[in-house]
């Protein structure tokens, strides 16, 4: 290669990675379908739901009926994900009835309401031969004769706590007195709703979560970070309205934030509340975020860390690779603990007591993931409980199948260096199936370097 060829390629370099940065944003959009094609998506998915996966939930819960009542803009957080896509909302007062014949081996999907609450669950009330909605959902039941009668009602899940007081009250004073005794709470057939996931659900939780890690690799680039001069505020916003731009939602404000030389180490609360706002991005930092978005009704959250160069550096320090791997083992221990039939609260005990032995100083604070960010299900740990969480979803709630996490958790490290601790912050999606523990779409094992693409470019 002669000396004009050289200068050309190195001229070019800027506008060549601005093109990859543009080719890279394209191939992202490709991936993300329009509304109406989202709409057919979730549609196919909850009558593969209805039809497949609940009969079975009701089955291992022991429920022959299960019932959802919930008002417009006050909807019950299981019931919001049985609506249609073209439904926004509950529509007045929405009741649903699930009945479950497990000798006929058929479900009935039943609305008490004046349609068909989409193509999956039927219309059963006329209101002109039965002007009362509650009278008409009594005789739904007299007619089915159910064992056990499922309500929305929990103390220790929230998600499964969405029957409010005035129709449970109203409920009740309709139902004749002898269905009273047989009356329970649904709320672990409510939790196995919300925290199960099928096979062509994992299928597109690797597409949200490939997603998630490219639009955090675009952040944490030279596109939008130039030291000096970028705040860690601006590049919030700058993912934040990038997934608007995008078309897409995101169900909490993006953070980034800074460890560097002369900093003291920050309390957990850090983390999450009471972080500098508008700080300068400068070479030698470590940033950390964490960013989730919300796509065809499944939630991704998601923390990796990257490393501003300083001049003539081509390469993060040793220490900051080896802290990474340190949050690596970490999760190793984790994950290799998540056992199914194990509590929460069991697989966070041994996972910290296996990290300590090794020499690592972890917490772990893995919750579950899905229709929710914080999601329903088994919780392992909590930042401000690391004895255990002393409710039902930690202590006694067991890991299931078929289940997805978001492995949130860290380890301190001391850096001689920098002469102070800092924190290795890393979350990724996890997925528990019948075949053990497995990364939605693979977990960071390399910082993110800033700038990358224009050095890349030259070999």
């Amino acid at each position: 290669m002669n000396f004009n060829q050289k200068n050309s390629i190195h001229f070019m370099k800027p506008y060549l990675t601005l093109l990859l940065l543009f080719i890279s944003s394209s191939l992202l959009c490709q991936q993300i379908l329009l509304e109406e094609e989202r709409a057919q998506v979730i549609d196919e998915i909850l009558n593969e739901r209805f039809e497949l996966l609940l009969p079975e939930l009701m089955d291992q819960s022991d429920l022959d009926m299960w019932i959802l009542i919930s008002r417009e803009y006050n909807e019950d957080p299981v019931l919001r994900t049985m609506l249609p896509a073209t439904w926004l909302n509950a529509r007045r007062r929405t009741i649903l009835l699930f009945y479950r014949d497990k000798t006929k081996n058929t479900i009935e999907k039943l609305a008490v309401a004046r349609y068909n609450v989409g193509n999956n669950i039927s219309s059963a009330w006329d209101k002109e031969k039965e002007p009362d909605q509650w009278q008409r959902l009594i005789q739904l039941i007299e007619e089915r004769n159910p064992n056990k009668i499922g309500l929305n009602y929990s103390k220790d899940h929230n998600i499964a706590d969405g029957l409010d007081k005035t129709d449970y009250e109203e409920f009740l004073q309709n139902l004749p007195r002898k269905y009273a005794s047989r009356i329970v709470s649904a709320e672990q057939l409510a939790v196995r709703w919300i925290e199960t996931r099928t096979e062509r659900e994992m299928v597109i939780y690797n597409q949200l979560v490939s997603i998630t890690h490219q639009i955090i690799a675009e952040a944490f680039s030279e596109k939008v970070i130039t030291p000096g001069i970028t705040t860690t505020t601006e590049v919030e916003w700058w993912m934040r309205q990038k997934v608007t731009d995008l078309g897409l939602e995101t169900w909490f404000h993006p953070t980034v934030d800074v460890q560097r030389t002369n900093d003291e180490l920050e309390g957990h609360l850090y983390s999450f509340s009471g972080r500098p706002d508008q700080m300068v991005i400068l070479p030698g930092d470590l940033l950390h975020c964490d960013f989730g978005i919300t796509y065809l009704r499944l939630n991704t959250d998601c923390q990796e860390l990257a490393y501003v160069l300083k001049p003539g550096e081509k390469e993060a320090p040793e220490f900051l690779k080896e802290g990474l791997k340190d949050g690596n083992r970490v999760q190793d221990y984790l994950t290799a603990n998540m056992i199914r039939g194990r509590t929460g609260n069991q697989i966070l005990k041994i996972a910290l007591d296996q990290s300590k032995e090794a020499g690592l100083r972890p917490a772990i604070y893995t919750h579950p993931l899905g229709s929710y960010g914080h999601s329903a299900g088994t919780t392992i740990g909590m930042w401000d409980s690391q004895g255990g969480v002393m409710k039902d979803d930690g202590e006694n709630y067991p890991l299931n199948p078929n289940t997805v996490y978001a492995i949130e958790l860290n380890t301190t490290i001391n850096v001689p260096e920098w002469n102070r601790d800092i924190r290795i912050m890393l979350e990724e999606a996890g997925f528990y199936g019948e075949e053990g523990f497995r990364y939605v779409n693979g977990r960071q094992t390399e910082l993110l370097l800033i700038p990358r693409l224009t050095e890349n470019l030259g070999n």
